[in-house]
């Protein structure tokens, strides 16, 4: 009997795991990769575009260079999951059975339920995201002087919203425009939940950059051309970005499946609810003790091997493996600089340092980059990206 295996979603889960799964299936499955673009993006880049829309031609790479002609990819918006009867609910073309489906749609953006917030603020969250705001600043520069400069505000001060923060500025000094840039984050500190020496590591480089930063006091309403604070005055600002949290797809909203916040609740196996349901990524709680696993790149990397391979252990009936995420360290981009942290590397050696910059941090992010590129792709293509990473 033929095994359907469907897998939801082109980032970094979704086309790790249809890497490993061509390879784990045997002649006896099916697989069928479903997602609403025909290429995956390297999303942690991203950012890269707000720059210099040029740069999407080096970070989108087509699902041809990554399916297997045996692979039937379908490219079509996920609307549900019927558990029940095993089908994959699609936008506009017919439903599509399963057997194992592996749930990798990613996430989608959170907005706390601030009044305003989602209607007039712009995101990161995909290739046309990234678009949509480099417009954005382009125009607001046009519109403005050196003495009515265009503000330009970020709200959320995690991995996106600084290196968002970064890239604006570098557009800014690129093309001498009128921009002030604003960086706002409700809690005490910016990357929250880091250590104190990355943190200041990294605010000491957006300061560098010209970014004003403004910390402890939550957004509480969004108007078309200012917000306001709990505490402090209002800001007005011409672009407003949002990147301060996330939530799971509304495709997910009714299925059968235990969720928070319509991200499937996985175990360290990645085994859902229903044994014929795998999770990963942004789409999952992944359990691992104390706390899920981050809902980064790197986590999602580093699962999709294991994920796949127990799609295919559970297939033939063997006992699945337990996943454990192993944090190998941080390196966030501001502009053309980079910042390191905790990086693990090879061969158990230790660093002299734990955060560093320069030179080493950029190469470092950009080699993590090309690395990934070269084995969901090429190295031939990682080569190409290189200069744009």
């Amino acid at each position: 009997m033929t095994e359907n295996v469907v897998v939801l979603g082109a980032g970094y889960a979704g086309a790790g795991a249809v890497k490993t799964l061509q390879s784990e299936l045997d002649d006896n499955a099916r697989l069928t990769w479903i997602a609403d673009v025909d290429y995956h993006l390297v999303l942690h880049e991203s950012h890269r575009v707000i720059r210099d829309p040029d740069v999407q031609e080096d970070i989108t790479i087509p699902v041809e260079e990554i399916a297997a002609p045996s692979t039937r990819f379908v490219e079509d918006e996920v609307t549900g999951l019927d558990t029940d009867e095993r089908v994959v609910e699609l936008a506009d073309g017919e439903d599509v059975d399963y057997d194992y489906v592996l749930v990798a749609l990613g996430s989608q953006t959170a907005y706390y339920g601030i009044p305003g917030l989602e209607d007039h603020s712009l995101t990161l969250k995909g290739l046309d995201d990234a678009l949509e705001i480099h417009e954005a600043v382009v125009e607001a520069s046009r519109e403005a002087t050196r003495g009515d400069p265009a503000q330009i505000v970020i709200g959320g001060a995690g991995l996106s919203g600084i290196q968002t923060a970064g890239e604006i500025a570098e557009f800014r000094d690129n093309h001498r425009a009128p921009l002030e840039i604003h960086l706002v984050e409700a809690l005490e500190e910016i990357f929250p939940g880091n250590d104190p020496e990355i943190q200041q590591a990294l605010r000491d480089l957006l300061q560098d950059a010209g970014v004003q930063i403004h910390t402890d006091d939550p957004i509480t309403e969004a108007n078309d051309d200012v917000i306001h604070f709990d505490e402090g005055e209002p800001l007005s600002h011409d672009v407003l970005v949002w990147t301060g949290g996330i939530t799971g797809q509304d495709a997910l909203e009714t299925a059968d499946l235990e969720k928070e916040h319509n991200r499937v609740n996985a175990g360290a196996n990645f085994q859902t609810s229903n044994e014929r349901v795998f999770a990963i990524g942004d789409s999952a709680v992944v359990d691992q003790g104390d706390r899920p696993a981050p809902p980064t790149a790197q986590a999602a990397w580093q699962a999709a091997d294991v994920a796949a391979e127990n799609i295919n252990r559970a297939i033939q009936n063997r006992p699945l493996k337990t996943w454990e995420h192993k944090d190998k360290g941080t390196v966030v981009s501001v502009g053309d600089k980079a910042v390191a942290h905790g990086v693990k590397p090879a061969f158990g050696l230790a660093l002299p340092v734990d955060t560093f910059g320069g030179v080493p941090a950029k190469n470092l992010k950009k080699a993590i980059a090309a690395r990934w590129i070269a084995d969901v792709s090429s190295a031939n293509r990682a080569r190409k990206a290189w200069p744009s990473l």
